[in-house]
């Protein structure tokens, strides 16, 4: 039942990234997964520095993020 549970939820999710972004999850997935943090401690201070985004990328992260609500 549990994994039931999980399949249904990353089909709703995957359904709403592809409604959000007019675009198919498996691009969406391979735009964004290069995107990544880095954390660099030296001399006992952490910085933590973050994703150069280009303007393609920061639509699709644009779409995902702002609500969008439906009724």
């Amino acid at each position: 039942e549990a994994h039931l549970t999980i399949v249904f939820t990353a089909l709703a999710v995957s359904r709403e990234v592809q409604r959000r972004s007019d675009l198919a999850i498996r691009t969406v997935i391979r735009q964004l997964r290069p995107l990544r943090s880095a954390t660099i401690t030296a001399n006992g201070a952490t910085q933590t520095i973050p994703p150069q985004i280009d303007p393609d990328r920061r639509a699709i992260i644009d779409a995902l993020t702002t609500r969008n609500l439906r009724h």
